[in-house]
């Protein structure tokens, strides 16, 4: 083999290798009718998706967030909260918003767990607001969840309640403790009548209903009343509400956006999370003034009652001792006493409130009950900011403790800032309280030495003035706490909250954002197309089968000898009973072909031996035998017919003779030539079937016998067929090649493996096999270059080929079953 063979046969590999593109294509627009098929039923499917989906869409409101100071707001009496700035509230808003206990209160607010249904074509429609009855819900009652409880409205006094029960156990909810449990239902149609306006206790349902009254009655719509967990409720419009700066220049504006299939339902969800909001930031930002409240109430309540107890021990003296004078030097050091006592009072309540806020600190972890400092006279700036900031720190966790998971790295930030905060605090607390020490010390010393000045005075005197002293202490106390708690009441009641509504939500005629009708249709159309191609593709990759002439151009050097169209028929003698059909007239085209090979042989002078064989069994070799033998014999040659299959022989029942001699008994020298030799009713055309099955067919081909009938017949006959095995499954066929002048190798397109056609390439390569040709069968000509591909096929006795070319062809009239089922095999 010289180097060109070897690059024929690395171009053959390698177009053998590569992705057959024209192939696929020609595949799929042989198959555009499954595709236009699947994008049909594709654009159905979407129309239906389309139709029976409800339109939804997206409203929105505008707030903003803003630092509002209260106008009664001073440097001494500061008690209103500080929340670190604009920045800070935003942040604390959008997470607010999120939070499971924002939204509970909504949905308890607007009952968003109790749902109005009206039955529409395809399922059942939200009807909020537009429901021509209200139900009044008994929330200290169990009401069932998810079941929708059908009410049809009789007449203007009375309304049916029914429902059809499948199951023993129904689950309900009590929503005033949000408690859920089972109950006992007896299972079947629950069906009753009730009056508007009258309770219904049910087991399932408590609460009364009210028919409106503009409400236009119609007896033929179904209405219905379903009930929701409460929790799950609580979750879908949290994940579902959005919440984020309008713009980038205007970052403390808010904009509130919510999806749903109810316009009026969304409406009031927006406004009414605005409205609680802004009130429970109102609360928060109350809290400081609300704490300092408690803590002077708690104080007052302790002054009052020592005002009174020093009051009665006030009354009591006079009543026991005369009225009495006090010289003036006396009064006025009494006075200074008073003042320094006073003054030693102030401190201590410092200390005292110092002390507990140090063990408030050491052993609480919410921060968020501390009372104003200045309510005892702290004006410290570091205490004052760093208790405000806890608060606010405090504030701030437990809220992202409703919208993030415990273990989150947001909860270490807070809690570091926080830490960070009480250690300042602790050492301004400390700081402070050293400094108060100090001033109590000169306040006792100073009290000492104005005490020894009054020593000297009578006993009596002395017990006037001490409780002289403590009562003035006393209603000074009282009037200073009771300023402080008006203070702290007209800081509370001025305080407007931040969060200010901008543009509420409301329904002016906003289009739905959806179903994206256009888009489903775009995706049907895809899938619809993309689908059947890949699928296509899937087995185009996998078929491993011949589909037309130009693969076995690709794939190999052996020419084409002819093709043979396919054709239904009752046996194989087609080219003898149907003389003018197309496939008489291709086996007649290959008997032309034929002879330009045999001619090619001048060392052959005697008949021409011609070799059919094919890859395996029921590819159309002895159908191929049998015509070619045909159209020999009617051209006027001596021809006889071979059936060398010895393992599965078929010639002879298409010429209704017996198997019962053959060369089976020639080559075991049981019979002599001329006894196994048949005259058949086509004149020229004689026959020798194969005989009975052997145990050794390959060793009786091997043997010098059949040699011998070789050339005994080639003295008589002008032509000399052979039927053979099948090349790839048994090597009988490459025993007898070397009778052959020409060899003929079948091809049934749909039906021979690729592989194959390697293995004839290899033995062709090597000179096992010459003077080799291919014929193609059932070949159906083809505008897209023969990748006709999945015509089907049948083997038997009547092959059933088709046709080549309309001048011969005799139409058939298929079945619808038939041509469905044609269809099918094509894929």
């Amino acid at each position: 083999m010289d180097y060109k063979d070897f690059e024929d046969i690395e171009s053959l590999e390698s177009q053998r290798a590569g992705f057959d593109f024209k192939g696929f294509l020609f595949k799929a627009l042989n198959l555009w009718k499954l595709v236009l098929l699947c994008i049909g039923v594709a654009l159905i499917v979407a129309y239906f998706i389309n139709v029976r989906k409800q339109n939804i869409y997206r409203l929105d409101s505008l707030i903003t967030v803003e630092n509002d100071q209260n106008p009664f707001f001073t440097a001494n009496t500061s008690i209103s909260f500080n929340w670190g700035g604009v920045s800070g509230k935003v942040g604390s808003i959008i997470t607010a918003i999120k939070t499971r206990t924002h939204n509970e209160l909504v949905i308890d607010s607007l009952e968003f767990y109790k749902e109005y249904l009206r039955q529409g074509k395809y399922h059942l429609i939200d009807i909020y607001k537009e429901c021509p009855f209200e139900v009044v819900t008994s929330k200290s009652a169990p009401q069932v969840i998810n079941k929708a409880l059908k009410i049809k409205i009789l007449d203007k006094e009375n309304f049916e309640l029914s429902y059809e029960f499948e199951k023993e156990i129904s689950e309900v909810q009590i929503y005033n403790t949000k408690e859920k449990k089972s109950i006992d239902i007896k299972p079947g149609l629950f069906k009753e009548v009730f009056q508007f306006g009258k309770p219904v206790q049910l087991p399932f349902f408590n609460g009364v209903i009210y028919l409106k009254d503009d409400s236009a009655l119609n007896p033929e719509i179904n209405y219905y009343v379903r009930y929701l967990n409460f929790d799950s409720v609580v979750n879908i419009y949290r994940s579902t509400i959005n919440i984020e700066p309008s713009s980038k220049e205007a970052s403390s504006v808010l904009r509130l956006s919510l999806v749903g299939k109810n316009k009026s339902k969304i409406v009031d969800f927006l406004n009414a999370t605005t409205a609680i909001l802004s009130k429970t930031e109102l609360e928060r930002k109350n809290l400081y003034a609300t704490n300092t409240i408690k803590f002077i109430d708690s104080s007052l309540g302790n002054v009052d009652a020592k005002l009174k107890i020093v009051t009665d021990e006030m009354n009591d003296f006079r009543k026991k001792n005369k009225v009495f004078d006090v010289e003036e030097e006396i009064l006025q050091v009494s006075d200074q006493l008073r003042t320094y006592e006073q003054e030693q009072l102030q401190e201590q309540s410092k200390l005292n409130y110092l002390n507990t806020l140090e063990n408030y600190l050491r052993t609480r972890t919410d921060y968020t009950q501390i009372a104003a400092p200045s309510t005892v006279g702290i004006t410290e700036s570091n205490i004052l900011s760093s208790a405000s900031r806890i608060i606010g720190l405090s504030v701030e966790r437990r809220n992202l403790e409703y919208s993030t998971k415990e273990g989150s790295i947001l909860f270490d930030d807070l809690d570091r800032k926080i830490d960070t905060e009480k250690n300042v605090l602790l050492e301004a607390i400390n700081s402070t309280r050293n400094t108060i020490s100090v001033q109590l010390n000169t306040l006792s010393r100073k009290i000492a030495g104005l005490e020894g000045k009054l020593i000297d005075l009578p006993e009596n005197q002395q017990e006037y003035l001490k409780i002289q002293r403590s009562l003035d202490i006393s209603r000074e106390a009282y009037d200073v706490y009771q300023a402080k708690r008006s203070e702290a009441a007209i800081v509370k009641a001025a305080n407007v909250s931040d969060i200010t509504v901008i543009d509420e939500a409301k329904d002016i005629g906003n289009p739905p954002i959806g179903p994206k009708k256009s888009l489903n249709y775009m995706l049907a159309l895809m899938i619809g197309f993309f689908a059947p191609m890949f699928m296509i593709f899937v087995i185009y990759l996998l078929d491993s089968t011949v589909h037309g002439s130009d693969e076995i151009e690709k794939m190999s050097k052996i020419p084409i000898l002819g093709l043979v169209g396919k054709y239904r028929y009752k046996n194989n003698l087609i080219a003898y009973e149907k003389p003018k059909s197309a496939v008489a007239e291709s086996f007649r085209a290959i008997r032309s072909s034929l002879q330009f090979i045999f001619k090619n042989n001048p060392s052959n002078t005697r008949a021409n031996t011609l070799m059919i064989t094919s890859s395996v069994s029921g590819e159309g070799k002895t159908f191929t035998s049998i015509n070619i033998a045909t159209v020999y014999a009617l051209s006027g040659k001596k021809t006889i017919l071979l059936g060398l299959d010895l393992r599965k022989p078929k010639i002879f029942d298409d010429f209704n003779i017996t198997n019962e001699k053959g060369i089976v008994n020639y080559l075991i020298e049981d019979s002599d030539l001329n006894e196994i030799v048949t005259n058949t009713h086509i004149e020229n055309l004689d026959l020798i079937t194969s005989g009975p099955i052997p145990p050794n067919p390959s060793e009786l081909l091997m043997g010098d016998r059949l040699k011998k009938m070789i050339s005994d017949l080639k003295d008589d006959y002008d032509i000399i067929i052979l039927d053979t095995p099948p090349l790839g499954l048994v090597t009988d066929a490459l025993e007898l090649t070397q009778y052959a002048d020409a060899t003929i190798f079948m091809v049934r397109l749909d039906y021979t493996k690729k592989g194959m056609l390697q293995l004839v390439n290899s033995k062709y390569r090597t000179g096992e096999l010459k003077n080799i040709s291919f014929v193609l069968n059932f070949y159906k000509h083809k505008s897209n270059h023969n990748y006709g591909y999945g015509y089907g096929y049948g083997y038997g006795y009547g092959y059933g080929y088709g046709a080549y070319g309309n001048a011969y062809h005799e139409k058939d009239n298929q079945s619808f079953f038939k041509k469905a089922k044609n269809f099918l095999r094509r894929l």
